[in-house]
């Protein structure tokens, strides 16, 4: 039953991951980005707060690898996903849940400086088969990048950079609070990190900004997107590991691509499929022996 229950678990997570993106692409009708990200990382960090003082009995974070952790994920993991939201005012939803797929590529080149680890050269082209991938998803005009929809699809190539930074911040600070405060205080940084740069560029809220679009848009991705979805993802995370946990990024996509067809009438050309197609080939390149680790473990027979 446990195992069903896992799996279950699994496809929920890239449902609710997978539905965030066309979710924000309505809420960005009606919300200003920067201000939408930083209500949507309010919701979630009070909840997650809430639920950590009450299950948690060392929630409060005091120790210095606690709050470097804190500071790294509020600032890139949490903060950075504004880039996400500036991006999606002009890149389809679908697309920019497929550009997701490049942070464990990315997060793997953020660890060789920052945590020492090494690349060998087929990690190498791998890591070059998934930036070429992104390459078509993106599909730059060389005489200007910033022209059409490229200079947003950028945003949303810093976004993936900076979220995979913050993971690996926190893996560096080495934290030993638990992980559901982690994530809520991360949230709340990150949130008020938001709130500053959205009044710094003219976003203020407004009475004509409510209504059951937006409000719905905000609760959907602040309760289910961020805070019960975060949930899941620990749950699966120490049940299975971190690969396994990767897995759900290269499913979301998919979900968020089928959802924006329906739901919102987007389309997706054949350079972006085959670009994620090239992203999950890299991916696969760069993370073989985890891949060959977690089939033996599967099977009880070991890699080679």
């Amino acid at each position: 039953m446990s195992r069903y229950l896992d799996a279950g678990l699994f496809l929920l997570l890239a449902v609710l991951w997978g539905f965030s993106f066309p979710a924000i692409s309505v809420g960005l009708e009606h919300l200003p980005p920067l201000l939408f990200a930083a209500a949507r990382y309010d919701i979630a960090a009070v909840l997650l707060l809430t639920a950590a003082a009450f299950t948690v009995d060392d929630w409060r974070p005091t120790a210095r690898n606690d709050l470097a952790a804190i500071a790294g994920g509020g600032v890139f993991l949490i903060a950075g996903n504004g880039l996400l939201f500036l991006g999606q005012q002009t890149v389809p939803s679908g697309v920019a849940a497929i550009l997701q797929g490049l942070v464990p590529i990315v997060t793997a080149l953020w660890a060789i400086p920052l945590l020492g680890e090494r690349l060998s050269p087929l990690g190498a082209v791998g890591a070059a088969i998934g930036f070429l991938g992104v390459g078509l998803v993106i599909q730059p005009d060389p005489a200007n990048l910033l022209a059409g929809g490229t200079g947003a699809r950028l945003l949303i190539v810093g976004q993936v950079c900076s979220v995979a930074l913050g993971g690996v911040l926190i893996q560096r600070a080495g934290p030993t609070i638990d992980r559901l405060p982690l994530v809520g205080w991360s949230m709340l940084v990150g949130g008020f990190v938001l709130h500053t740069v959205s009044l710094g560029t003219n976003e203020f809220p407004t009475a004509d900004m409510l209504g059951p679009v937006s409000i719905g848009a905000l609760l959907y991705l602040g309760v289910f997107a961020t805070a019960v979805a975060f949930l899941i993802y620990f749950r699966v995370l120490e049940e299975h590991g971190a690969f396994e946990a990767a897995l759900i990024g290269y499913l979301v996509p998919i979900v968020a691509t089928v959802a924006s067809v329906f739901l919102l009438e987007e389309t997706i050309g054949l350079l972006t499929v085959a670009g994620f197609g090239l992203v999950a080939v890299g991916f696969v390149l760069l993370k073989r022996r985890a891949i060959a680790d977690a089939v033996g473990f599967s099977t009880g027979v070991g890699s080679p």
